[in-house]
Order: structure tokens, then sequence, then C-alpha cells
């Protein structure tokens, strides 16, 4: 029952997401691209709550369907704001609808073909690709490391998942990591909409990695300059 109720977060998320992309641009969002492709993304994380319901009260194929569908749909729109975001906006906004397509199409693949590698690479390239392009594409955005902070629970959430028995077990039969892993999953979309709550336009578009790589520079700057500061103290004193 449990992994019943901890998708309850998804929905009010979703729900919530989905009232600030549109109330009065609360958002901000200076894009038409973006609003669809935030759209898409709370449509699919307001879904999550109803689809993986649905199949935990009865777990089959034929349920399960329902669940995968709206992951896919919230993933492959993260895929299309970040290329109109980071690469170029014409692109990213004629992306949304084949990447969703693709995603649909992944699913359905798997259904009737009983073969999960097309929604394997939807899944999983886009864990991978997203964090990639948050540190090393310059953004158009203030707060990015939010991006960061959001990949982070989604990892979390597929180690509590992969770990599902131990984490019953440790727990004494009280929660599995399953129902861990939807709530740190439901912390994404959460990271999400604060970003985009705070975030501001960028007027100096720097990379994360060159921002890192500018304090880490500055750092051993600053440690030769005290490691040389004691050097001639210590020779002046002898």
């Amino acid at each position: 029952m449990l992994n019943v109720i901890s998708n309850v977060p998804f929905l009010v998320i979703g729900i919530i997401g989905l009232i600030l992309c549109h109330y009065g641009n609360y958002f901000k969002l200076s894009l038409q691209g973006e609003v669809w492709g935030w759209t898409f993304f709370y449509i699919g994380v307001a879904a999550v709550g109803f689809g993986s319901s649905y199949y935990h009260l009865q777990p089959n194929d034929a349920r399960l369907v329902w669940d995968r569908l709206p992951m896919t749909v919230a993933f492959t729109s993260l895929v299309a704001i970040f290329i109109m975001e980071r690469i170029d906006e014409q692109k990213g906004t004629a992306s949304i609808i084949p990447l969703l397509l693709a995603g649909i199409i992944s699913i359905l693949y798997w259904r009737f073909f009983d073969d999960l590698r097309p929604y394997a690479v939807v899944q999983f390239v886009p864990c991978i690709a997203l964090p990639l392009m948050a540190i090393l594409l310059p953004p158009m955005y203030t707060h990015s490391t939010y991006w960061l902070w959001a990949a982070a629970f989604y990892l979390l959430a597929k180690i509590l998942e992969a770990e599902d028995k131990p984490v019953y077990e440790l727990t004494h039969h009280v929660v599995s990591g399953h129902t861990l892993k939807h709530l740190s999953a439901a912390v994404v979309p959460v990271f999400l909409t604060l970003m985009l709550a705070k975030r501001t336009i960028e007027t100096e578009r720097v990379s994360l990695f060159m921002v890192w790589r500018s304090s880490w520079t500055k750092v051993r700057k600053d440690e030769i300059r005290v490691q040389s500061s004691e050097y001639h103290v210590v020779s002046n004193q002898e």
C-alpha cells in the first residue's frame, strides 16, 4: 500500500507546477517553447501519480505501461527544454513532439515486442546527458546547480530501487526501497520547480565547469601564496 500512497507527491507537485506555469506566468518563461516543454513535463509528473498508483494496486505488464508512460513524457520533455536552453531555441521547440513520440513508441515497442532496449535508451540517456549538459554548456538562466541536485536525487532513487529488499529488511519490514524510491524521485520536480521560481536571465553565460575551474584555480593560487608567505617568514627568522 505504501508503494501506492508514496505516489501522491508526484500528483501534488505536478498540479502545482502546471498552475505556476500558466497562472500569471509565475515562472516568467520567456520562450513559447519553454511553456510547452514545462507543461508537458508537469503533465508527465502529475500523471505518474495516477499511473504508478494504478500499477502498484495490481502489478502486471498491462498496467506497467501506465507506470512507465508518464515518466517517459517527463524525461523527453526535459531533453527538449535543455536543447532550448543550452543549444538552440528553435531546435529545442521543434524537438518536443518528436521526442515525446519517440518515448511513446519505445513504450509500445516494449509492450508488443517484449524488448526494453528502446525504452532503456529513452530513460537512461537523459540521465547521463542532462547532468553533463548542465555542467559543460553555458546556461541561459541562473541557479543551474538545481539541475545537479535533481539529478542526484534521481540517482538516489535508482539506488533505492535496486536495493529494494535490503532496505525493506533494514527498516524491519516497515518501508521498502521501492517506496523510498518514489519519495526520492518526487524530490526531482521539487528542485526543478524551485529553480524555475528563483532563476533569472543569466547575463554572463558561463558553464558550471568553467565556474568550478576558475574557483579551483583561485583556491590553488591562494594556497601557493600562503605557502610562499610562510616560507619567507621562516627564511627571515633564520
